[in-house]
């Protein structure tokens, strides 16, 4: 009775409240995490499913993929959700991309989810399915953190769009590891697919490949608009820990080299040694005083390569967030007063009639 009362009053919640569709972007995704309050997280387009790819992007909390969807029946079982799983039905159109992202967050103990997805977590954690999704939808930091990546539409609005039966319809999917088994959840199937044992540390990443190829393959003669995104640890926080650990090294070294050398090699002497001697492995504070002036020579050379290529990457990860900001802000903005008052102007210049003409005759040409 009191789940039935429950779902009654986030159904008529539910009414009154709409989910727009948003974009398959990384920078769309992690500024969505970041909005939630999760710490450390980003989400990195994948091209490709080798060990190479997953490896530059850093550990793996988990996948999401993105596929048309076809209603296609899929009779794989599904099982009941253990206590550590995390499964919520999708009880709303357009929810599907923050499930899926919630799918992963929610499910990785490792993830600073912040106060109030914590908090979230809790309170629906003997939730049934069905009413952990109507809880997701209900959610008003959830609905406005994904509403806020809604384009602009100066005509129609997402709800009172009517849909047809050509209109290409999409859908998100997360695989994540949970206990030491590998699922691929679905808001739209009764419960969690199991695909088996996931393996220690990433090697759930080797066992995931195989699915998503079968999928893929499932559609490939008539479909190839696929999508696959990883969510990782945040690389900046990564190379930071890294620069911290070069550098520590690199300045116990520079200490020992001035104290017995009197002073330090040029950049251009470093970069020599670098290239004609093997990179030493790194040492602590102790090993340090037990090599050579020309160990110490070696490993300062090759210290002083990292350090900046490391630098490199940090201004490189800085650019490309801060390049999703400016694309998000974009995508966000309303373009539509700028292109009527344009359009205005050049009506009130007697430039509009003959550009429309111009427009109309090379559409003529074009079709010929």
């Amino acid at each position: 009775a009191a789940w039935a009362l429950l779902r009654s009053l986030f159904r008529r919640a539910l009414m009154a409240s709409g989910w727009c569709t948003i974009e398959s972007d990384p920078g769309v995704f992690s500024e969505l995490i970041t909005e939630l309050g999760v710490k450390g997280v980003q989400v990195h387009e994948l091209w490709s499913l080798d060990k190479e790819s997953m490896a530059e992007v850093g550990p793996v909390h988990g996948l999401i993929f993105l596929f048309r969807w076809r209603g296609e029946k899929d009779d794989r079982a599904t099982v009941t959700p253990g206590p550590g799983v995390f499964f919520a039905s999708q009880m709303i159109p357009n929810a599907c991309a923050t499930q899926a992202i919630l799918s992963v967050l929610m499910n990785c103990p490792s993830i600073s989810l912040g106060e109030e997805m914590t908090a979230f977590k809790a309170f629906t954690k003997d939730f049934p399915p069905d009413v952990k999704g109507l809880a997701i939808s209900n959610s008003d930091l959830l609905r406005r953190v994904h509403n806020s990546f809604a384009r602009a539409e100066p005509t129609v609005s997402e709800e009172r769009r009517a849909s047809k039966e050509e209109d290409e319809v999409y859908h998100f999917i997360s695989y994540v590891p949970v206990d030491g088994k590998l699922y691929e959840l679905d808001g739209l199937k009764a419960g969690p697919i199991c695909l088996g044992d996931a393996g220690p540390g990433e090697a759930w990443l080797d066992a995931v490949t195989p699915a998503i190829q079968a999928r893929i393959e499932q559609y490939s003669s008539r479909e190839i608009r696929f999508n696959l995104m990883a969510v990782t640890a945040d690389r900046r926080e990564r190379l930071l820990a890294e620069q911290a650990v070069i550098e520590k090294e690199r300045n116990m070294t520079v200490g020992k080299v001035q104290a017995r050398a009197g002073k330090l090699p040029s950049p251009a002497e470093l970069e020599r040694l670098a290239a004609s001697h093997p990179e030493p492995p790194a040492t602590g504070e102790v090993a340090v005083d037990e090599r050579t002036l020309e160990q110490l020579l070696i490993a300062l050379a090759h210290l002083t390569a990292r350090a900046a290529k490391v630098a490199a990457d940090i201004e490189n990860e800085q650019q490309r967030v801060g390049q999703w900001k400016i694309e998000n802000i974009r995508r966000r903005h309303n373009y539509a007063p700028f292109i009527v008052n344009f359009l205005k102007v050049l009506a009130e210049r007697g430039e509009l009639g003959p550009l429309v003409e111009q427009a109309k005759k090379k559409q003529r040409h074009g079709a010929r």
